[in-house]
């Protein structure tokens, strides 16, 4: 079978700010269709990398292929109706009403002699109902909890209309309550409207469980990458965060689940557990080349 070229691709890409190199060299394909997660310690360059996914940072070298086009030669809209992106630290105008904000997310399919439009009311009104936001229409945004905030700022993303949508940590300030309702809601939408969603998770429990293509980040080159039941292994995490852990099946789902090795005064006690024994015996994690 032919393999079919992602939309969405990174081709040796150099990406720095003013003189600090983050990632060097570093190829990413993001598969159609796929919820991928990105992983990896602290200053790795995770958001460095969705960052430039979404032509927020041009690479020193290299280049972002969207559908098969050097994505910053296209234009600010085309872009915009092609790909969608909620920031890591996204700020709303004070005042903003729920519906008013998700609007906004309009805007890239506006154009000089048409407002707005039914095509417009109609995908509002669908991303708000997607994400259970439509008895806050006319609530400020500003006055609303951060899960509320986070299903209205996804809402606006989805407003757009992409095929292709990139978070940057969606998760980050909530409790875990809530963050969980934006990860199932998140892995909803991919379902149901086969989109391909990209997302910077910090939490490597929540990327394996979500994920249906992870990749391990780590000193800004890709480690491993491809699904995570196949790639996440004991050795893997203590490779990329240098944690000593086993990995056990989550008993609710199956995927990996990454269990920290007890302090050494437990050791003796813990490591007679079977999981312990079946992790030192785990396979080694595919290479950063392996299957997408």
């Amino acid at each position: 079978m032919t393999k079919t070229t992602p939309r969405l691709r990174g081709e040796d890409l150099t990406l720095a700010y003013d003189e600090r190199t983050i990632a060097r060299d570093l190829d990413l394909e993001i598969p159609d269709g796929s919820f991928t997660v990105i992983v990896g310690p602290n200053a790795c360059g995770k958001s460095t990398v969705l960052r430039a996914l979404a032509r927020m940072l041009k690479p020193t070298a290299g280049r972002v292929l969207l559908d098969g086009q050097h994505i910053h030669s296209l234009p600010s809209k085309e872009v915009a109706r092609r790909l969608g992106l909620l920031p890591q630290t996204a700020t709303a105008p004070d005042g903003i009403t729920v519906a008013d904000l998700v609007a906004r997310g309009r805007f890239p399919h506006q154009k000089l002699l048409r407002q707005w439009s039914r095509d417009d009311e109609r995908a509002v009104d669908a991303a708000m109902a997607s994400t259970r936001v439509s008895e806050l229409a006319d609530r400020a945004v500003d006055e609303l909890s951060g899960g509320q905030r986070q299903r209205v700022w996804i809402a606006m993303a989805l407003a757009q209309e992409t095929p292709i949508l990139l978070l940057d940590e969606p998760t980050t300030y909530l409790d875990i309550a809530h963050q969980i309702e934006v990860l199932n809601l998140c892995a909803q939408l991919h379902e149901e409207q086969d989109r391909t969603m990209v997302a910077v998770l910090h939490d490597l429990n929540h990327a394996t469980r979500y994920a249906t293509h992870l990749v391990a980040l780590k000193e800004g080159r890709v480690v491993a990458q491809g699904d995570p039941g196949e790639i996440v292994t004991a050795r893997l995490v203590e490779e990329v965060f240098g944690l000593p852990c086993v990995v056990v099946p989550d008993p609710e789902t199956g995927t990996p689940l990454v269990v920290p090795r007890a302090r050494t005064s437990r050791l003796g006690r813990d490591s007679a557990h079977p999981a312990v024994h079946a992790a030192a015996h785990a396979p080694a994690a595919r290479p950063a080349g392996g299957a997408a």
